[in-house]
This record gives structure tokens, sequence and C-alpha cells, in this order.
């Protein structure tokens, strides 16, 4: 079988922590220097397609709906997104790291279609918190898949995302019967408390990394 070969590298603000591109054959894998294990593959996106699914199925009817995505990542819950909403929909991505943006736009963008070329689309750079901040109302939907989930892995500063008070401003950032969705690696029954003290109704959904019913299981939070 042939190897992953190692095709790009992107710096990480904030920490100094540095993100892998590798390739084999078709195949792509992100993963964070110095550390065992990926991040994302090709391969394996089913959970990410679900985050997508899942919410902007509630929200797909609205005229000009609007949703934001907190990290592009493989670009496979923007492709997702984008299956599902109208053609009057934008989809506003925040990325933090620049490179990705360019890896999407270069031969990774092939996984997903090239969802950041879709007219609908349009690019963030920075943290997905200034863009809840300073957008009050502004939003049918929002999904966040920023790290590991509501526990932090690349970058610390994501935990303040999932503190209360960002929770509190991405409820503040949604429009009326909007839904946020929270894509997790694994379940974190605190976050679900913590979701429901900022006003939230919850609903805690199961979904298998490598679709149909196959793979890793991850979660995603949905919240009203």
């Amino acid at each position: 079988m042939a190897k992953f070969e190692q095709i790009g590298t992107a710096s990480i603000p904030g920490q100094g922590g540095e993100l892998r591109l590798l390739q084999r054959n078709q195949e792509f894998s992100i993963r964070i220097a110095g550390k065992t294990g990926e991040l994302m593959n090709t391969r394996l996106h089913g959970s990410e397609d679900a985050l997508a699914e899942l919410a902007c199925e509630r929200i797909a009817a609205r005229p000009e709906a609007r949703v934001l995505i907190g990290g592009l990542g493989m670009g496979f819950t923007l492709a997702a997104a984008l299956r599902t909403l109208g053609a009057d929909a934008e989809a506003v991505v925040a990325e933090l790291v620049p490179g990705v943006v360019e890896w999407n736009r270069g031969a990774l963008g092939a996984a997903a279609g090239y969802p950041l070329n879709d007219p609908r689309t349009r690019v963030s750079l920075g943290d997905v918190g200034e863009v809840l901040r300073r957008e009050p109302g502004g939003f049918d939907a929002i999904m966040l898949d920023v790290d590991n989930g509501p526990e932090g892995l690349t970058r610390k500063e994501n935990d303040r995302l999932y503190s209360p008070e960002g929770l509190a401003v991405a409820q503040e950032a949604l429009r009326p019967d909007g839904v946020l969705a929270v894509w997790s690696a694994g379940r974190d029954a605190g976050f679900s408390e913590r979701l429901r003290r900022v006003g939230f109704l919850v609903e805690e959904v199961t979904v298998r990394a490598h679709r149909p019913g196959k793979g890793a299981k991850h979660c995603i939070w949905l919240a009203f």
C-alpha cells in the first residue's frame, strides 16, 4: 500500500502549532505536527455531512437562509450545507488557518467537490467567535466544527467558544427559531448541561464517521 506523503503545512495562529496535509493516492489526511493520529481524513466524513444536514434541513425552506460554518476542515460540512440549502441561501465559512483555505482551493478541494467555488459561499478568515460577536441575529443556523469538540485540542483559545459566555454569544447570533449545531469526537454530558444553562433546548445525536452506520461514533448537539 502506498504511504502518505506530506504535501503542505500551515501555521495555527495563536499558539504557534502547525497543521500538516498528507496525501496517499486520492486520499488526504490533516494532522497536527508532533501528535499521533489525525484530525480528519477524506475517507471519513459522514459525521461532518450530518452536522450540516441535521442543522440545515430545519431551516432550508426559509427564503434567503443564511448559515455560518465554524471551521472549513476538508469542506464536507460546507458541501453538505450547500446541497441542502436553496439557491438564494448564503453560507459563511469562518476559518482561522489561511492555509486550510488554500488547501481547499487546491487538490484537497476535489474530495468535497470544491464547495468554495459555489457562488453562495463566503469565506471569513479569522476566529469564528469574532464573526458571532459582530453579527447578532445574523444567522438561521450556526454549525461549529472547531477543534475536536468542546474540549480544545489544537488551540486552547477554542475553549472560550464553548464556554457559557461563548454559547450565549452564539445564541445572540441566531435569528428567531434558529439552530446551533456542534460537532464533537465524543459525548460530553457537561456540555449538554452547559447548553441548557444558557437557555437552549438540547438534542444530542450520535452519528458515524463513515456512513452508513460504520466507523467511530461522533456526537452532534442540536440546540434551539
